[in-house]
């Protein structure tokens, strides 16, 4: 699995530790997870939800009346070093 996959299992399993079942996706450049919020959701579990999000490159919270409160975090894929990694149209 690559390091981005780890993590992102990683943030989504310390996130369900917390309370807060996580679903990771998989994108193009990056790897995504959610968990929804609770309105009851202590200040010492924000503090703990911060800690692990933290770690991805990118992390917010989407609120919205009619879906309540959804945490995201985003981890981004490494670009590969080697190869052919502009195509095979690339110029150099």
């Amino acid at each position: 699995m690559p390091a981005s996959g780890v993590t992102a299992a990683a943030i989504a399993a310390r996130l369900s530790a917390i309370g807060l079942p996580a679903r990771v996706e998989e994108h193009t450049r990056f790897m995504t997870v959610e968990a929804e919020v609770p309105e009851t959701l202590s200040a010492e579990s924000w503090r703990e939800v911060l800690d692990v999000v933290a770690e991805a490159e990118r992390f917010g919270l989407l609120a919205t009346s009619l879906n309540g409160r959804t945490l995201w975090a985003a981890v981004r894929k490494m670009v590969p070093t080697t190869g052919d990694v502009g195509g095979p149209g690339y110029q150099r």
